[in-house]
């Protein structure tokens, strides 16, 4: 059994391969906290894109996301920019709650769960 850990800190990993499948935590926005919802969830999609590349993946192998908005009247859009991303022939199980979350200007926090390439 092999376990990869990618951006490890003292509390957490940005990224954890177990055999061929890639955990990847919570992912907010940084450049960006405070703007709108659609602005924020495009910087995280580019950033899920840049991990899941480092762990040797892509978005057509996401098998769950999880995602957490701080409104749920911000759903709509949302998904506008979701559905520009997510590969359509692929679309992962996904689940997306309203919650509270972790600092201020955080509106949107996206989980990824993906198998890792052959």
């Amino acid at each position: 059994m092999s376990i990869e850990r990618l951006h490890s800190g003292p509390r957490m990993s940005q990224v954890v391969i177990h055999d061929r499948t890639v955990y990847l935590s919570g992912q907010v926005s940084h450049d960006n906290r405070g703007s709108d919802v659609p602005t924020q969830a495009h910087e995280i999609l580019a950033g899920i894109d840049r991990l899941l590349a480092e762990a040797g993946t892509d978005k057509s192998k996401i098998l769950q996301a999880t995602i957490w908005l701080t409104d749920m009247r911000t759903f709509a859009a949302f998904n506008e920019v979701w559905d520009a991303w997510v590969d359509t022939d692929h679309p992962p199980a996904r689940a997306c709650v309203e919650s509270r979350l972790a600092a201020p200007n955080i509106d949107v926090e996206i989980g990824i769960v993906a198998a890792r390439a052959e």
